[in-house]
């Protein structure tokens, strides 16, 4: 079957202050989608992927009509909601045999609410990992079969909702096949955020799936454990070389590894990262550690291997907000990592949050103060946000309010304010952190000397632009961004740097 598989248009101006989204702006490799892509083509279907990062609405149809798929899989975010059901609406309109079915954060989180809000557009909502389910789905139409029993699927059918049961999440990561990267076109254009990459392209991977920590904010696609599974699952060391080794052959120059720590299993990270060096693989990396699952040694081995920056979460500089996140670390074990990551040669980015239940705007001062104590090479702060499916979404009454407006839903807007603390408060403390961290005449000098090439003037071009006006625009981060701004049919990424 002809299959086209659809990440709706949008644009940084959605999200980002018009002011600071060349700053911001990131387009990393939808790994999700690539790998039920992959797992399409396996099963011998035809898959197209037309990535609204880089097309208009109009562009999208466009190619519905050139394709004539037989199928149409729709991932969305909470944030990106909006946009899925208007394409959803549009593919219907074009041709109500094409058969479509939306999939992603938000729907496996509110699957009964996107089937109410997609009306007739949408045949069904594929429920958590979807690289099995999708396939079993077109086996079933293929061979004009109903959908009833297949597991991680809510379908439309004749004038009834059928709820299968959920899908356990997938044990053997080792039998997924590859991504199929050259759904991409050109690559050139997938970049993660400025600063963040050394080299490129710049290829996504995954060594694993989930998380064995419960945090207050974070999505977990099966958090009771209901699938049997508790906490990560690994691949093989063996299946992330080949990847790896795949990846280069291909020309891709870096990886940012995304798991949501790499020293999750620290003896499993070191044997990565011995293995990476034993073969002489030339690639830089950038991976994601929490504070407390790795040490100066972990972090020595990591820079022998290529790895040239981390990211360690902070959050916040307060050790109760801490507590009330559920993140199992202390604040001198952040301190202690960060020291630990930069004593290896590593450079270092740090995220906060503002917002947390029962933060104080003093709190907030006190996270600031201890961002700029920390001295990372580069720290980011966000809103928390309470997205469907996490925790804090469940008990937002208890702790705060939540905005009614999906399009809230990023981390720049406050869709959620705690009892303790006002919107104007939370996005106040954002732009008052922005101002001191990278103000700092340590943290100009020190940028200044790194450049070494055009594209880091470019970059810290683009920083000064941003650093200007968080300075003269005090309604930057309060500023409503226009639902369906104008743009161009197609464009690239936006090179901006902080």
């Amino acid at each position: 079957m002809r299959c086209a598989l659809i990440i709706p248009a949008w644009t940084p101006e959605e999200i980002f202050s018009t002011r600071t989204a060349g700053s911001q702006i990131n387009y990393w490799q939808p790994l999700g989608t690539l790998y039920v892509g992959a797992c399409l083509q396996k099963a011998g279907h035809e898959v197209a992927f037309l990535d609204g990062s880089f097309l208009t609405h109009a562009a999208i149809l466009q190619q519905v009509r050139d394709l004539k798929p037989d199928f149409a899989g729709i991932y969305s975010t909470t944030f990106g909601w909006p946009a899925a059901v208007r394409t959803a609406d549009d593919i219907k309109a074009l041709d109500p045999g094409i058969w479509t079915c939306v999939g992603g954060p938000y729907p496996t989180a509110a699957p009964d609410a996107c089937l109410a809000d997609g009306g007739v557009a949408i045949d069904a909502v594929v429920v958590g990992e979807g690289e099995e389910t999708v396939v079993e789905i077109l086996d079933r139409l293929g061979s004009g079969r109903d959908l009833a029993g297949v597991a991680g699927v809510i379908a439309r059918q004749d004038g009834r909702i059928v709820r299968n049961p959920p899908r356990p999440l997938i044990a053997e990561l080792d039998a997924l096949p590859f991504p199929s990267r050259e759904l991409l076109g050109d690559r050139s254009r997938y970049i993660p955020a400025p600063a963040t990459y050394r080299r490129k392209p710049v290829a996504i991977v995954t060594t694993s799936r989930g998380c064995d920590r419960r945090c207050l904010f974070c999505f977990q696609m099966d958090r009771e454990r209901k699938s049997g599974i508790r906490g990560v699952r690994y691949r093989s060391i063996g299946n992330v070389l080949e990847e790896i080794e795949l990846c280069l052959r291909e020309g891709y120059r870096e990886i940012k590894f995304i798991d949501d720590s790499l020293a999750a299993d620290r003896d499993r990270a070191m044997r990565l990262t011995t293995e990476i060096q034993r073969r002489g693989l030339d690639f830089t990396w950038f991976a994601s550690v929490c504070a407390n699952q790795a040490d100066a040694a972990l972090f020595r081995a990591m820079k022998d291997a290529g790895c040239w920056a981390v990211l360690i979460g902070g959050e916040s500089g307060v050790q109760k907000n801490l507590n009330t996140l559920r993140k199992g670390a202390t604040l001198d074990q952040i301190r202690g990592a960060v020291d630990a990551a930069k004593a290896a040669g590593l450079r270092v980015t740090v995220p906060f949050i503002f917002g947390i239940p029962g933060e104080t705007f003093g709190d907030a001062l006190r996270t600031i103060d201890f961002a700029v104590s920390l001295n990372p090479d580069l720290a980011n702060f966000h809103a928390i946000t309470a997205f469907p499916g996490t925790p804090l979404h469940d008990r937002a009454a208890e702790y705060g309010t939540v905005s009614q407006d999906l399009r809230d839903f990023t981390f720049q807007r406050a869709a959620f304010v705690p009892h303790s603390m006002t919107r104007d408060e939370i996005l106040k403390a954002r732009q008052l952190a922005f101002r001191k961290f990278y103000s700092r005449p340590s943290f100009l000098l020190r940028r200044l000397a790194a450049i070494r090439s055009l594209e880091d003037c470019r970059t810290a071009i683009t920083g000064l632009r941003s650093l200007f006006w968080l300075w003269m625009d005090r309604m930057l981060f309060r500023r409503k961004q226009p639902a369906q701004p104008q743009r161009p049919a197609e464009r690239g990424p936006n090179r901006g740097t902080p």
